[in-house]
């Protein structure tokens, strides 16, 4: 059903026009060899697999499911996942950014990140059975000791087994501190580990080995609340010394949730009697080894928003050059046809302009944090490691919250181009809309996410990330504030930036008086702060577009009109979204529990 072609021109633009990312990669040693030609060859080999191998699985995978076996506790994935999985590991694509030491290719996480957004527009089900792995591979190399780096990260780079994280148990939800699964220690420096987790994405299946379970419990003598959790590594099979597998551990999958969307992957209830595991980390100090899983695991969640994004658009796109019903208002666009094709229509246009500038401004967002990771993992600079380390924690919520929000707006306007068509589950369209749907909720609700970004990330250090990552939007207005082609974007940028300034001191001192206030601003603060990122990123595209508009290559005449009407059409919302959040906390705390 429908079609997915990678975003190549896009990706391009971005990666080298954009974001200079050869010019940046030979600034870290690592990466020095590595050139557009490289960079260009992995993005069209990796939009090959994932148009030709994963995209025809999408739509089935949706409606056949998952199935479990109440007897063996077993699962399997939808017919072909399997074998998908054979290529995916047969190509090398789980160990494109991995260390070389433990089998990978050295790529820069940033190429990593690109060809997740061609994984998840094509098959975001599938795409998160190895997804998870990478952060288990990422959080077992920062604190995983030595022995447990040469057994589990080979595997875990081949992609011979695959990760999971284990964290929400079904009373405690977001609030880790309640968990109550319990760790046993045992003579030989083992742990026993007991008790039940939910909504654990990929918990069981069939299309890899072995499975690596990454569980938060805690020790016997444990602090109360978040300071007394450990995490533990307990694989579905006990592996031998020498890797291969051995024993099966007792931890099964009790069921599989029945789920609004993402049918082809398996959301499982995850049983743990007296399971094996090995502490990751120091005890009692589990949520600091988990929060670099978890990080990665927020950013991947808003490509996987991308991801749907960019699908989406292009079905409603190729929908809506193809139906025809009703005339043009200014008159017949296409004469020796009954009717005109539907994108001749002004609000048929406003969806597929939404969808496409959410899209875009998400791939370059994106891909600017991606770089700023490889900056923080690998700069010779200590002082620009830290600088880049304190960007991707600012906007590490932004790309969770916003991209995710803005993924559920896009995909529900592309299935409202099809109109009555779009709800039907033939076109696939619908399907979108239910797998963008989760994004919003899970690796932590975009209400902890906007939480984290204001309360935590902005207020605690005073501002400074924000600051910093301000100095740089200021920059950029200072440098192009006189060329009068570009007043209609730095206008605009300029007054957004101002906003969020005044903004965020404004909740800042009522926070002081009452800490509701942030609570009741955080949501539409995260969204205001969104667009302050959003126009810097579109301003600086327009630049580029604007210098190259008489190329004669469409592909900057569109970029163009793509950024005006994010100026026009889209960051309009904020002043909503300022009034929303200066409006205080009395309108939502004044009533009493009881009269609602």
């Amino acid at each position: 059903m429908g079609q997915y072609v990678a975003p190549l021109r896009d990706m391009q633009f971005v990666l080298h026009e954009l974001l200079h990312v050869e010019e940046e990669l030979k600034l870290l040693p690592k990466y020095q060899e590595i050139d557009a030609d490289i960079i260009n060859q992995v993005l069209e080999e990796g939009g090959k697999f994932t148009s030709a191998v994963l995209f025809p699985l999408n739509h089935s995978g949706d409606r056949e499911g998952c199935h479990y076996d109440q007897t063996t506790h077993a699962v399997n994935a939808p017919k072909g996942f399997k074998e998908a999985y054979k290529q995916y590991i047969d190509a090398g694509w789980p160990s494109l950014s991995c260390d070389p030491e433990y089998g990978g290719q050295g790529l820069p996480v940033l190429l990593n990140n690109s060809f997740y957004e061609m994984l998840n527009s094509s098959n975001q089900a599938w795409s998160m059975y190895p997804g998870l792995s990478h952060g288990a591979y990422e959080c077992l190399l920062e604190h995983g000791s030595p022995e447990q780096k040469n057994l589990y990260l080979p595997k875990l780079v081949a992609g011979e087994w695959t990760g999971t994280m284990c964290l929400t148990e079904a009373h405690c939800g977001t609030d880790l501190g309640l968990l109550r699964s319990k760790a046993e220690p045992q003579s030989d420096g083992s742990y026993k580990i007991t008790g039940s987790k939910i909504f654990i994405s990929a918990g069981e299946h069939d299309i890899a080995a072995n499975i690596l379970h990454l569980v938060l419990a805690r020790l016997p003598d444990a602090p109360e609340g978040s300071k007394g959790i450990s995490l533990f590594l307990v694989p579905k099979f006990l592996p031998n010394a020498d890797g291969t597998l051995g024993a099966r551990n007792p931890i099964t999958c009790g069921a599989i949730e029945e789920k609004m969307g993402i049918h082809g992957n398996a959301t499982c209830q995850m049983n743990l009697d007296g399971a094996i595991g090995s502490i990751i980390g120091e005890p009692n100090k589990g949520l600091n080894a988990m929060f670099v899983f978890m990080n990665a695991a927020r950013l991947g969640v808003g490509m996987q928003s991308l991801g749907l994004t960019e699908v989406a658009y292009q079905n409603a796109l190729a929908y809506a050059k193809d139906r025809i019903q009703g005339r043009s208002l200014t008159g017949p666009k296409v004469t020796d046809k009954p009717a005109d094709p539907i994108i001749v229509h002004p609000d048929v246009r406003r969806m597929l302009l939404t969808a496409k500038t959410y899209a875009e401004g998400a791939r370059a967002f994106t891909s600017y944090v991606a770089l700023q990771i490889d900056k923080e993992l690998n700069h010779p600079d200590e002082e620009v490691r830290k600088d880049a380390a304190n960007q991707v924690a600012l906007l590490t919520p932004i790309v969770k919250a916003f991209i995710t929000d803005n993924g559920w707006i896009a995909t529900s306007e592309a299935m409202q181009v099809f109109g009555g068509h779009g709800f039907i589950a033939e076109w696939g369209m619908e399907q979108y809309v239910r797998d963008a749907r989760i994004n919003m909720i899970y690796e932590g609700t975009n209400t902890i996410q906007s939480l984290d970004l204001l309360g935590r990330k902005i207020l605690m250090d005073n501002g400074a990330k924000l600051r910093q990552f301000g100095a740089q939007i200021q920059a950029f207005v200072e440098d192009n504030g006189t060329d009068e082609a570009m007043s209609e974007f730095i206008t605009p940028l300029a007054d957004i930036g101002g906003k969020v300034t005044k903004l965020t001191m404004e909740i800042g001192m009522k926070a002081f008086q009452n800490p509701d206030e942030v609570g009741a601003a955080a949501v539409p603060y995260l969204r205001v702060v969104g667009h302050l990122v959003y126009s810097y990123f579109f301003a600086r595209m327009a630049k580029i577009a604007l210098e190259k508009e008489d190329s004669g290559d469409p592909f900057y005449k569109a970029k163009l009109a793509t950024a005006r009407f994010y100026f026009a059409r889209l960051l309009p919302e904020t002043a909503m979204l300022i009034r929303q959040a200066r409006s205080g906390s009395a309108n939502l705390m004044e009533l009493d529990a009881d009269l609602f």
